[in-house]
């Protein structure tokens, strides 16, 4: 009776004692982070030059037509 309680006692205790060789531990230090702002520029004059193009497109059409038209 006694080795069937000592044998499986051992047999836990020494699985304990092997286990618990094996633990790690880490550490990690979370610092502060600072955010800092983001500046983006962007670039929209060829949209307006084109569309400036398109809305005045016909009045310098009409002016190319009266400078051809007129004698000289």
């Amino acid at each position: 009776m006694l080795k069937m309680v000592l044998l499986p006692a051992a047999a836990i205790l020494w699985a304990l004692w092997g286990l618990s060789s094996c633990v790690t531990r880490h550490e990690v230090d979370v610092k502060p982070m600072e955010i800092k702002p983001i500046h983006i520029t962007i670039d929209v004059n060829v949209k307006v030059d084109r569309a400036l193009d398109d809305f005045f497109g016909d009045i310098d059409e009409t002016a190319d037509a009266i400078k051809t038209s007129e004698p000289r």
